[in-house]
């Protein structure tokens, strides 16, 4: 049995559906939207206008764009809905479509590479990202997707058939309601599907990055009726080749439909979405041995020592449906439902190894099936009482998930970081069914909540204040034979307080009191409490911040303190209990074009992670495991005055020092990266241009890029990566 890929023949292909989707891109204003006049012809002399991204989508519109286009002036809130970044009393950003597409952003990890609260990591063993937000790892399986959990494509999702996406930062149990994974503790992520526009959209994308992927892209969006109360919107999209890391291949797919309809009282949008994507010999994590006492030398950035048979296959089907009506005036019912089947299948080959960087390495193959249902249905309003205005939030929201999963995880053989000897596919044994895997986890999760923010002095003072019920229950069956072996049921009481006071019309200072909720742990069989069951985990956040928007630039200064519990052993009386986990720490971000054709966004964040009452000398008191103690990201964009339509990009990232274990005896050291692009639009017969071009990575420095938050995992940075794409629209 053998999983090695031939990579040119796979590239071949990919360039005959490039070739292929550009034909059909070219024929689609005539074969589709014939009927619509083209626009008059224009001297080449004429001012191209800027290229923006409009959100007039239902049923609620997302918050358009800011100053300079690459973020929006608000984001989707939980059960507040989509609000203004002025009038919340919480810190977020929401990137636009037009940004990740300046960006070349393949994923939504390579989007937030400009956001300088996260720090994208990757999955334990496999090829997930993960990401790090206020030193707290949030998974893959927790992004939302048009505000519902689990709907999301999971470990890796395509961004081409997205209009934004959203970072939360901050604890949010209140707003979003329990995650599947219980790992939105510093922050949360929601994706937002495309839909029609006001404008028609008509553009095909051609992509290549190095050092041989080549993709095609269409994105067509129409309304319709008398009234443009309908609206279709189609992405496509393919891609594959060999990455910049010797001998990995990657290919994606993707294919997205929008429809939505807006009448007058009654407003509904439905997506529905299948994204497929394969990984062969990926360059995998890294492991340090348990009597490794140093970090290893890091290998060069495009050294793979992954095994030829290592692959991964991912294919997700995912959809939503979210409908509102308005009662009465002022008065509004609203229903969303999801559903999402995921199918994988990956050899993995992860190594350990010591401070020379030789050690073992095994094969670990895992099927894996998942299954998400999830909804939520509302009512909202605004009234007056006196001189006091409210708006009101009444929810319920529900998840059910089913994981079934197996695997064969064969015995370790040597290998090493630098120079990996081939070895043949071992052989193993396996645990559970392999072609058909039994059941290993049900998740239920369902919770009302309830909201009224409350405004004074003509809403120059912002009151929110809520409360949720959430409800637990986990059951988990053997992988080999799909018995029953633990159940987890518990119900926990989740407020929130929120205050933004505004002293001047384009100056916001706030506050707030939220927590997070995670399933609590369960004591194991080899200490003395064995089998004790703990209530949801109760993240505690202050924040205090400030905001400010001058029009063409805006920025937010946070102060934040989180406490996570995680369980743990205490050594001394041999039981397991409860540690803390506190981040405290300070953000400030900016965003915005303060001069014209200047573009600036970006910010620094800084942490301060602590355990505590861990029960243990050796880690009491120490820094948190993956959280840097700094970490700044600087992008800038400028229009040059002596070419028109063209325009220069770079940025900066900068990552602190992070531990690789709880004792603190191993760190990676701090890191910088230097991204340098620049594009040119252009009109030709009355149809517009843009070529990008963008090189990551500038210097090809090799570095530690990070470490998993819950055990010594490390990840190496990617190498210089050349991208360059041409966009036409039509």
């Amino acid at each position: 049995m053998s999983f090695a890929h031939q990579s040119r023949p796979v590239t071949r292909l990919h360039l005959r559906c490039l070739v292929a989707a550009l034909a059909a891109a070219g024929a689609l204003p005539t074969l589709a939207f014939a009927q619509e006049a083209a626009p008059p012809a224009q001297s080449a002399t004429t001012t191209l206008p800027a290229v923006t991204v409009r959100g007039e989508v239902g049923p609620e519109q997302v918050p358009p764009p800011y100053a300079g286009g690459q973020v929006a002036r608000g984001a989707r809130i939980g059960v507040l809905g989509n609000q203004d970044f002025m009038d919340v009393p919480f810190s977020v950003t929401s990137y636009t479509a037009e940004q990740m597409q300046n960006q070349q952003a393949r994923t939504v990890g390579q989007v937030l590479a400009d956001d300088p609260a996260v720090r994208v990591s990757s999955g334990f063993g496999n090829f997930s990202e993960t990401f790090v937000v206020r030193g707290f790892t949030l998974t893959s399986d927790d992004i939302a997707y048009n505000g519902l959990y689990g709907i999301a494509p999971r470990q890796l999702a395509s961004t081409e058939g997205l209009e934004r996406v959203e970072v939360f930062r901050g604890a949010n149990a209140f707003l979003t309601g329990v995650s599947p994974g219980g790992s939105t503790v510093g922050g949360s992520i929601n994706l937002v599907p495309k839909y029609a526009t006001v404008d028609p959209v008509t553009q095909g994308t051609i992509d290549y990055t190095s050092d041989g992927q080549a993709g095609a892209h269409i994105d067509v969006g129409r309304r319709f009726g008398d009234k443009k109360q309908f609206g279709v919107r189609v992405n496509a999209m393919a891609r594959g080749g060999d990455t910049a890391i010797d001998q990995e291949s990657r290919q994606q797919r993707l294919f997205t439909l929008g429809l939505d309809y807006q009448g007058d009282k009654f407003r509904v949008n439905a997506d529905f979405g299948y994204q497929k994507q394969r990984i062969y010999q990926g360059r995998s994590t890294v492991s340090l041995a348990g009597t490794a006492t140093a970090l290893p030398q890091v290998p060069s950035a495009t050294t793979n020592f992954a095994q030829p048979w290592t692959n991964s296959s991912l294919e997700d089907i995912y959809g939503t449906i979210r409908a509102e009506y308005d009662i009465v005036k002022n008065w509004t019912a609203y229903a969303a439902f999801g559903a999402h089947h995921t199918d994988e299948f990956g050899s993995y080959s992860g190594a350990t190894v010591g401070n020379n960087g030789f050690g073992t390495a095994t094969r670990l193959t895992v099927p894996f099936e998942q299954d998400t249902y999830t909804g939520e249905v509302g009512v909202r309003g605004k009234f007056v009482t006196g001189p006091v205005s409210h708006a009101v939030n009444v929810s319920w929201s529900g998840l059910q998930q089913r994981k079934g999963t197996a695997f064969e995880f064969s015995p370790s053989f040597a290998t090493n970081l630098y120079n990996a000897p081939t070895v043949a596919y071992p052989a193993a044994p396996a645990t559970g069914n392999m072609s058909d895997p039994f059941t290993t986890q049900r998740v239920n999760l369902n919770g009302v909540s309830v909201s009224d923010t409350l405004g004074f002095l003509n809403d120059r003072i912002l009151l929110t204040a809520g409360v949720r019920q959430q409800v637990i229950n986990i059951r988990g069956y053997a992988t080999a034979t799909g018995a029953l072996t633990t159940t987890y049921g518990e119900s926990a009481t989740s407020p929130m307080f929120g205050l933004v006071v505004k002293p001047l019309q384009n100056l916001s200072v706030y506050y707030n009191y939220i927590q997070g909720l995670a399933q609590g742990p369960t004591a194991g069989n080899t200490v003395v409490n064995r089998g004790e069951v703990f209530p949801p985990a109760k993240s505690k956040q202050h924040e205090a911040g400030v905001k400010y928007d001058a029009g063409k630039i805006g920025t937010t200064l946070a102060f934040f303190q989180i406490e996570q519990p995680i369980g743990t052993t205490q050594t001394a009386t041999n039981t397991f209990g409860l540690q803390d986990l506190r981040n405290r720490g300070v953000e400030w971000s900016v965003f915005g074009e303060p001069l014209r054709g200047l573009r600036l966004l970006g910010g620094v964040s800084y942490i301060d992670s602590q355990y505590q009452n861990t029960g243990n000398p050796a880690t009491e008191g120490k820094k948190g495991v993956g959280v840097p103690n700094y970490s700044a990201t600087v992008s800038g964009e400028y229009d040059l005055p002596f070419l028109q339509g063209s325009t220069v990009t770079g940025r900066f990232i900068q990552t602190g020092r992070q531990y690789a274990n709880t004792t603190n005896s191993i760190a990676l050291p701090s890191w910088n990266r230097f991204d340098l692009g620049a594009r040119y639009t252009f009109k030709a017969s009355q149809v517009r241009y843009t070529v990008r071009a963008l090189v990551e990575n500038v210097a090809n420095k090799d570095y530690w890029a990070g470490v998993s938050t819950s055990a010594s995992t490390l990840y190496i940075g990617n190498p210089r990566t050349f991208k360059v794409a041409m966009t036409v629209d039509y």
